[in-house]
């Protein structure tokens, strides 16, 4: 427990100032949650979910934490230009784990579309708030859920009002910065109602030569015929550790879709629950990983289908090198009730070296008797007989090599539904495959 006392100590004392500068919405769980954070501890190995990732060794270390809410010095919109080419976007800014509202982007979305602090928009729609906050991001069944939920003083909110489509893409830069060490608790609230339709890309970002851990709970609500496109991209360095969870309940005939890039990082442990309430529903989750040196990425994932005739798919791709390691955990569970359940789940890997490891489990619980339901994985090198076939033809080892890995990981990028994202990607990616570290050039905190 001598990760955890730190932290135990920490919220004894400090509870009032962190309770101070948060919200009525935040502190009405917090207690509760420093409780179930108290009875569970950080998770250990061997916990199931969290068996490939050692979650207290990445907690041990001493982080700086903002609890007074200082404000850090920069403006996001002069020195931060995160620009998709051909992608119209909303662009907003979280500093740290503050939301930036100093200045907001000059194109607005449509009428009715809120984006917020959460503490703000608490003031406006406290019953909504209350309704929605923390209610499927359980603490007493997640540790690193509980701690958020307890060190959390404000975060980031979405609401997309009924029967409104968002015109605009919500882009959402998460910035670190910071002088010394520093752990960042993010928060993020997205609702959807009936009708409604919305897409977003939330980019990772480091500015800082210094040593982050961020841990971040995403709690998503698609309410009926709803549709939400929700990307993320990490682009950080090796001294940055993220911790996700991401929690997402469908309505009746919603539709979503989840698409996860690691493309620089140091350690990253991603949690996604999924649970189909309504039916008629359908989900798609895509991922892909490259990593190399000594980075870590560890992608977990449930999807509840606790109703009938809704269906899920899901694909994730690893390419690792060097040191590199990589784990996928997926499971399906089918209720006794989910009758006519469809689902697909496929993880991929490339191991380019001897040395790099990758640990998969695709897993199926099925309880009803009328479903279609598959899983596979598998973990391979790069084909020599097509190595060989290029190299025939004129085409160096390296540059077949690349060749391979980026059309292996391409089927990820093309099942995104922004064309624009999906160019810029194809970019980054071979850029990351180059061993180059691809910089907006209009980017001044980048040089």
């Amino acid at each position: 427990m001598q990760s955890e006392k730190q932290y135990i100590d920490l919220y004894n004392e400090a509870q009032e100032m962190i309770k101070q500068h948060s919200c009525a919405v935040l502190n009405k769980v917090r207690d509760k949650a420093f409780e179930d954070f108290k009875a569970q501890g950080f998770p250990t190995k061997k916990v199931e979910r969290y068996k490939y990732t050692d979650i207290p060794k990445l907690f041990a270390p001493d982080y700086g934490l903002n609890l007074q809410r200082l404000e850090t010095p920069i403006n996001p919109y002069d020195s931060f230009k995160c620009d998709v080419p051909n992608l119209s976007t909303s662009l907003y800014f979280v500093v740290n784990d503050q939301f930036y509202n100093k200045q907001l982007p000059k194109a607005q979305l449509n009428e009715g579309i809120v984006i917020d602090s959460i503490c703000n928009a608490a003031k406006i729609y406290p019953e909504l708030l209350e309704q929605h906050y923390a209610r499927i991001a359980d603490t007493s069944k997640d540790a690193l859920t509980a701690f958020n939920t307890m060190l959390a003083q404000d975060g980031l909110f979405i609401y997309v009002p009924k029967g409104i489509k968002a015109d605009r893409t919500i882009q959402v830069i998460n910035i670190l910065r910071s002088n010394v060490n520093l752990m960042v608790n993010r928060r993020v609230l997205i609702i959807i109602e009936e009708g409604a339709e919305a897409s977003m890309l939330f980019c990772d970002d480091s500015t800082d030569d210094r040593n982050f851990l961020t841990t971040q709970v995403i709690e998503a609500y698609v309410a009926d015929n709803a549709k939400l496109e929700l990307n993320c991209l990490e682009e950080t360095h090796l001294k940055n550790v993220r911790v996700s969870n991401v929690y997402i309940e469908q309505q009746k005939n919603s539709r979503v879709s989840h698409n996860i890039i690691t493309l620089h990082n140091g350690v990253t442990r991603n949690k996604l629950d999924l649970t189909f309430r309504g039916e008629g529903s359908e989900c798609f989750l895509n991922g892909c990983v490259i990593a190399d040196k000594h980075q870590h990425v560890d992608n977990n994932t449930v999807i509840n289908h606790a109703v009938s005739n809704c269906s899920s798919n899901q694909l994730y791709k690893y390419v690792l090198d060097d040191h590199a390691v990589g784990a996928f955990a997926g499971l399906i569970y089918v209720a006794k009730d989910a009758q006519k359940t469809l689902s697909h789940e496929v993880n991929q890997n490339i191991c380019a070296a001897s040395t790099a490891h990758m640990y998969t489990q695709p897993m199926l619980e099925i309880y009803a008797d009328d479903v279609q339901c598959n899983h596979g994985s598998t973990i391979g090198q790069l084909n020599d007989a097509a190595l060989f076939y290029m190299q025939q033809r004129g085409i160096d080892k390296r540059e077949a090599k690349l060749l391979l890995e980026f059309a292996f990981i391409n089927e990820v990028i093309d099942k995104m539904e922004l064309i624009p994202l999906r160019d810029r990607l194809h970019h980054l990616v071979e850029k990351r495959f180059r061993g180059e570290l691809e910089k907006c050039g209009s980017c001044k905190l980048c040089r």
